[in-house]
């Protein structure tokens, strides 16, 4: 997955988020956690400053990714998100 927006669903309906991480964790198979932080973020930022990401598509992906967290995962991807909201 080169971006964001090249996810795509194998059905019409919206993905879960389950979905997109399982798509993810598949493109970055065999990477730290730090490197594929590293390369989400970069993409992320990319996608933002190219007006192809928006905040609402951002605050999205945290409402359905974060329930599947623990309390500080989810504080760390809350910071993620919003930084990423202020490009």
């Amino acid at each position: 997955m080169k971006s964001f927006k090249d996810y795509t669903p194998e059905t019409e309906e919206t993905a879960s988020a389950e979905e997109l991480t399982k798509k993810i964790a598949a493109a970055y198979n065999g990477k730290s956690n730090a490197d594929m932080m590293r390369k989400i973020l970069a993409e992320a930022e990319k996608s933002k400053r190219a007006g192809t990401l928006s905040n609402e598509e951002i605050e999205n992906f945290y409402l359905a990714f974060s329930p599947m967290l623990d309390n500080s995962q989810r504080r760390k991807l809350r910071g993620i998100v919003d930084k990423l909201k202020e490009i």
